[in-house]
């Protein structure tokens, strides 16, 4: 990495494939006319010849041709069949084409996503990859909305319903909900449900599952988020799970609508960088992370991570965990090190977040370091926005589009939506995304502001560390006996990408 990182567009890159695929198209053979003379000259020769053969012959002449044609007919349909069915995989086939898959129901399966925006659609992904192989058919999945955000979106109100269902249906069957017989017997006995062990295998699947839904018929899933392994699968497994989050799951045209004019709109103002930002008052809470707050705000968020279920409901020791790299950076932390990386100070800078807790107070630094800050709210006429206010899953979806299709993408966590975007900008050509180190960043924070580091000293330190955290092509960290700590599949979906060197 040079000494600043600099912001560019994709434009070379743009050009560089049109003149490729120019070139191909170029290829085409033209047949000479002394080829074409020929061929007339044969022409007349069997008309001639024909003509003067007796008409017994000419019949059979006309079956035989019939038949070679019907032949080569048939020969094409095979070659288009083949054609499709190895181009499955390929980001431009047509689902309409793909034949629909014939398998033995083993039973149906309904899945309950849990979590936000991010964590939902990565477990949906596997799901889909799930009930393909346990022959299961997929229940359009669920959504448990008792969380923070209290958003009552379905499944179609933020996702293409039908492009879901028919862009895999070559590899599984979804409907929208159980046969009338089963919903009767579901809504008049109790639901049979289970929670799939974390990080499972599809032997797990295969010994665990299998027998419960073809004994029962339906079953439920009620937790759905990293249940199925990161690695040790066939790389046509990993394929399907790209091929879902990727390609399968495509926001409704609303919000693509809007989200694409959101980066219409910045790019008018040139190249720019999204900061994933997190350090809403919900965040500050579930971590515990309570440095630079007042005694007053500890107590606030404190009282907030008692109330809600699920939460960590103990005493967190916030230094610890701010040293091991487990707190996201405070804004003030931010904008030192958006400094040290060497940001130009005009960039427009897109905040990708819900609301900044004690915003105008803990934004100040960063606003004072780079004046254009924009979020979508400021961007967008407020009747833009209008039909998504009050739904945080379809709002953090803009937020989303923007993040993939940014020139620079830095996260100040490692939540959900940081790894999804990175996969996906790495399957989009392995656009620049800059994975801080947060473990070490605060102890050069720490080391800058008592005064062990000078400024230059500091930022070189910040610059060489992350030359190689910039979303460029490499292998997940594999730890077998603690799926946990290894590398996320979604955040480098290797086997999806080009090989590496």
């Amino acid at each position: 990495m040079d000494q600043r990182i600099k912001i560019n567009s994709d434009y070379e890159d743009s050009k560089s494939v049109v003149k490729e695929v120019k070139g191909k198209h170029s290829e085409v053979e033209v047949m000479n006319c002394k080829g074409i003379r020929g061929i007339k000259a044969r022409k007349l020769e069997t008309m001639a010849a024909s003509q003067s053969q007796p008409p017994a012959i000419k019949f059979w002449a006309a079956a035989a041709l019939v038949l070679v044609t019907l032949l080569w007919v048939c020969v094409l349909q095979l070659a288009t069949v083949l054609n499709e069915e190895n181009t499955v995989s390929s980001s431009f086939y047509n689902p309409l084409s793909s034949p629909e898959r014939i398998y033995k129901n083993n039973g149906y399966l309904v899945v309950i996503a849990n979590g936000g925006l991010n964590q939902r659609r990565l477990a949906i992904a596997d799901m889909v990859v799930i009930a393909r192989y346990i022959n299961a058919t997929l229940i359009v999945p669920l959504f448990d909305n008792g969380t923070y955000w209290n958003d009552k979106s379905t499944f179609a109100d933020i996702y293409d319903l039908n492009h879901f269902i028919t862009s895999l249906r070559d590899e599984v069957r979804i409907v929208e909900e159980l046969p009338p017989e089963l919903k009767r017997r579901e809504e008049s006995e109790s639901i049979y449900s289970m929670v799939p062990i974390s990080f499972a295998s599809l032997t797990y699947y295969y010994e665990k599952v299998i027998p419960r839904i073809q004994k029962r018929g339906v079953l439920h899933f009620s937790l759905t988020d990293a249940r199925l392994a990161n690695n040790g699968l066939p790389d046509e497994v990993q394929k399907l799970r790209c091929r879902v989050n990727y390609e399968a799951l495509k926001f409704t045209q609303p919000i693509e609508e809007t989200g694409r004019k959101i980066v219409s709109l910045l790019r008018q103002r040139g190249p720019f960088l999204v900061l994933h930002l997190r350090y809403e008052k919900d965040m500050v809470a579930f971590t515990g992370c309570v440095q630079g707050l007042t005694k007053e705000e500890i107590k606030e968020v404190t009282e907030m991570r008692y109330f809600y279920e699920g939460w960590k409901h103990k005493p967190i020791d916030a230094k610890r965990r701010r040293e091991h790299g487990s707190c996201p950076l405070t804004p003030e932390e931010t904008a030192l090190i958006l400094q040290a990386l060497g940001i130009d100070r005009n960039t427009t800078i897109y905040i990708a977040a819900g609301k900044i807790y004690n915003e105008e107070k803990r934004m100040a630094n960063l606003a004072m370091a780079f004046p254009n800050l924009v979020r979508k709210e400021l961007v967008l006429e407020p009747s833009d926005l209008k039909p998504f206010l009050n739904h945080a899953d379809q709002m953090a979806a803009l937020d989303y589009i923007v993040a993939i299709e940014s020139n620079i993408f830095i996260p100040t966590f490692g939540g959900n939506m940081a790894k999804a975007v990175e996969g996906h900008r790495r399957y989009m050509g392995f656009k620049t995304t800059v994975v801080l180190n947060r473990a070490f960043l605060v102890r050069l924070i720490d080391d800058y502001k008592k005064g062990r580091l000078s400024w230059d000293e500091f930022a070189l330190l910040v610059k060489k560390s992350h030359e190689h955290r910039t979303g460029n092509p490499g292998r997940r960290k594999e730890i077998p006996d603690h799926p946990r700590l290894e590398d996320f599949f979604y955040s480098n979906p290797q086997e999806c990408l080009p090989p590496i060197s």
